[in-house]
């Protein structure tokens, strides 16, 4: 087969069933993504290449805010364009193209390749009301908060429409796409790699400049985001510390994190959540013994999942981390939000334990459950990696699935009936036939 993959941060979610399909051969693959994420990257897989679209321009600054995500996801989509019909005027035409659309990337695929079936990821189509949106009380949201979520579904609405088949990686994020669309959108997730993320008893874990060193049996309680903000319960957490050190005085607490902002609103401008939220509970905090990694590099971050005695998982109704089914395959005694991203995964006092996003008093309880009875948490460790292992597992479950999903819609087993046989619009055709005879003329085939 030809296969096209489009990331704007390539490999993104397609880190993983890259490399596999290159591995099966018989494959010829283009990945493509932004310049400016691109640099530096190299793909040294057999029968892969790796493109890069020109970065584009993003919303201008008079665009009406409502409307500045739906510009800027145009303006990706015409970039993405001028790839795609280099690819096409180089002869490649894919049998299935595989885009993120989220960003505008998957907009006109179909429009240069109206042979080629479209597997869009979905990962997250926005609410105003039951979900992300007007879940925390302490970040309210207004009316314009309201408009401006839904107008930002107008690129992904659109990415629907056009698609021949989906993907999303979890039930809950299959149920925030419209229903019309659900039947045409798979649950698959993109897997752990439980052979590579798995217990170790001889772990050790050092945070050089306090002099310190982790293995497993210490007091240790992990937290672990992209970037430590509120969306993934950063600010609860932190309102927990002084109990949970009241509590387990000997306890040291890891975390990792950015300064950053991923989802949700911005800190004030000049600071950080993390400045804001450990300036709210100085003088109760023993910061000696709450180390702020920063991000980490792999190999350190399992290492110190493997040390973890608990590991606290929070997060408003939204996208499920990866590093929540990662704690769980290393065998971490895991608390999680009682969320419903969470409680796909979580069931209660079996492979986890639950708590109230909001309660910080809860989440020290919980954790002092979890760090006094290390031995009564044996078995819920276990059932944990059991869980990831049976249902989230990269070589023997995910990784298929996603294989089969591609090879049956190449097949035409799967898509709209007769989606694959569009034609191509006149005045695009014109433009792709002009180019074609350039290159005949530049190259006398």
């Amino acid at each position: 087969m030809k296969l096209l993959f489009i990331h704007q941060n390539f490999p993104g979610q397609y880190k993983l069933i890259v490399p596999r399909l290159a591995q099966m051969g018989g494959h010829e693959i283009v990945c493509l993504g932004d310049e400016k994420n691109l640099k530096g990257r190299v793909m040294n897989l057999p029968g892969v290449r790796l493109m890069a679209y020109p970065e584009p321009q993003g919303a201008g600054g008079a665009t009406h805010h409502y409307v500045r995500n739906l510009e800027a996801c145009v303006r990706r989509g015409q970039s993405v364009v001028r790839a795609l019909l280099k690819l096409r005027e180089d002869g490649f035409v894919p049998d299935v193209v595989c885009a993120h659309s989220g960003w505008g990337e998957s907009l006109f695929v179909k429009d240069i390749f109206p042979e080629a079936k479209l597997l869009a990821f979905m990962e997250f189509y926005y609410r105003a009301r039951g979900s992300d949106v007007a879940f925390d009380p302490e970040f309210p949201s207004q009316l314009d908060d309201l408009f401006r979520v839904r107008i930002k579904n107008a690129a992904m609405q659109m990415s629907l429409t056009a698609m021949d088949w989906g993907v999303t990686p979890t039930r809950w994020q299959w149920q925030q796409q419209p229903v019309e669309y659900r039947d045409r959108i798979s649950v698959i997730h993109d897997g752990i790699d439980t052979d590579l993320v798995r217990p170790d008893p001889n772990a050790v874990f050092t945070v050089p400049e306090r002099g310190l060193t982790f293995r497993p049996g210490d007091d240790v309680v992990t937290f672990v985001n992209r970037n430590l903000e509120p969306y993934r319960g950063f600010h609860t957490f932190m309102r927990a510390l002084p109990e949970m050190q009241r509590r387990r005085p000997g306890a040291h607490f890891l975390v990792v994190g950015g300064d950053e902002v991923s989802y949700g609103k911005a800190a004030p401008e000049g600071t950080t959540y993390r400045q804001i939220y450990s300036q709210e509970v100085a003088g109760r905090v023993d910061f000696d013994r709450v180390h702020f990694l920063g991000r980490i590099a792999y190999d350190r971050y399992l290492a110190m999942l493997q040390v973890s005695a608990c590991h606290v998982y929070l997060t408003y109704p939204f996208v499920l981390s990866w590093s929540m089914l990662e704690s769980m395959a290393a065998g971490c005694a895991l608390v999680g939000s009682a969320t419903p991203p969470v409680q796909e995964v979580l069931r209660d006092g079996e492979n986890g334990l639950l708590v109230d996003f909001f309660s910080p008093d809860a989440l020290a309880a919980t954790v002092e459950r979890v760090l006094a009875d290390p031995d009564r948490m044996a078995g819920m460790r276990a059932k944990a990696r059991e869980t990831v292992v049976r249902d989230y597992d990269l070589n023997t479950v995910c990784l298929p699935r996603h294989v089969r999903l591609i090879e049956d819609l190449a097949a035409g087993r799967l898509g709209r009936e007769g989606a694959a046989a569009a034609p191509m619009a006149p005045a695009l055709r014109r433009v792709v036939a002009e180019r074609e005879a350039r290159l005949r003329n530049k190259t006398g085939r």
